[in-house]
């Protein structure tokens, strides 16, 4: 399924295609994964639970949605959150939302 991956020591958003979870956390780099909706149209950003506590460099914020440190990636969910799906916000749309620092 369609994914993004935020990587802010590079500053870039990309298109990624995953199967799961695992590849979600292959893409962050961590088993420990936290989420947070970003927007209403069920997007999802997944992102290192413990990402403040390892000192991740570079750290990205979608929106007002808490600042994120190190890696994350965006995809849909359906059914209340309960499986994942082709992320709807689109690639521009998102850029356009994110700052880095």
């Amino acid at each position: 399924m369609k994914a993004y991956l935020i990587n802010p020591e590079q500053q870039s958003i990309e298109q990624v295609d995953i199967s799961g979870l695992d590849d979600i956390r292959s893409l962050v780099g961590f088993d420990t994964l936290e989420s947070d909706a970003i927007g209403s149209g069920g997007d999802q950003l997944y992102f290192d639970e413990e990402c403040f506590l390892r000192g991740a460099s570079g750290r990205f914020q979608i929106d007002t949605v808490i600042p994120v440190s190190g890696k994350g990636v965006v995809v849909g969910t359906v059914r209340g959150g309960e499986a994942l799906s082709d992320v709807t916000t689109g690639l521009d749309d998102l850029r356009n939302r994110t700052r880095f620092s």
